[in-house]
């Protein structure tokens, strides 16, 4: 089985979210980790996961990451993963999964990267395998919380087994 995981980072959290999520992936898929701004994906996959940060309580746009270049982040304001997703050829009911980095003080706000692109994922024909995911950050740079690159291990362990069939309860 295959698995691709792609991911938008502007200060490099979301890449070690992503980084953690393969790790967890690799034991039960052969699993690849391709940043959005390398462009579409070829051949096919037995599980998509993607994942982003969250900008103004969705997925980033242009202005949004062009302020984070002004804060410091080394990233392409051009592309993220809304530009991504629009690319996104139909899915045909193929596994799908999503996650996000948010800041921690806005834990309790609504929206989400990830749930903004559960949604367009599942309009282009992808199945959901378990609800978005949120992985928290100290402040707009970072760094991630602690225990959040474990925790996001654990789930790329547990998309990976549910996918093979090995694990039923989400909790």
């Amino acid at each position: 089985m295959r698995g691709f995981v792609v991911y938008e980072s502007l200060f490099g959290n979301t890449a070690q979210i992503a980084q953690a999520v393969v790790d967890g992936l690799k034991d039960h898929l052969d699993v690849e980790q391709h940043s959005v701004a390398e462009g579409p994906l070829s051949g096919g996959a037995d599980l998509l996961v993607i994942g982003g940060p969250t900008h103004a309580f969705s997925l980033s746009r242009a202005t949004t990451r062009q302020d984070a270049v002004n804060q410091g982040a080394n990233a392409d304001p051009t592309i993220g993963l809304r530009e991504w997703l629009e690319e996104l050829p139909g899915g045909n009911d193929t596994p799908f999964a999503a996650f996000d980095t948010r800041v921690d003080m806005v834990r309790r706000l609504p929206g989400s990267a990830a749930k903004a692109a559960a949604k367009v994922a599942r309009k282009r024909g992808y199945q959901l395998v378990t609800r978005p995911e949120s992985f928290y950050v100290q402040d707009v740079p970072g760094p991630l919380l602690d225990g959040e690159v474990q925790r996001a291990e654990v789930w790329g362990a547990q998309l990976a087994q549910a996918l093979v069939g090995e694990l039923r309860d989400w909790g």
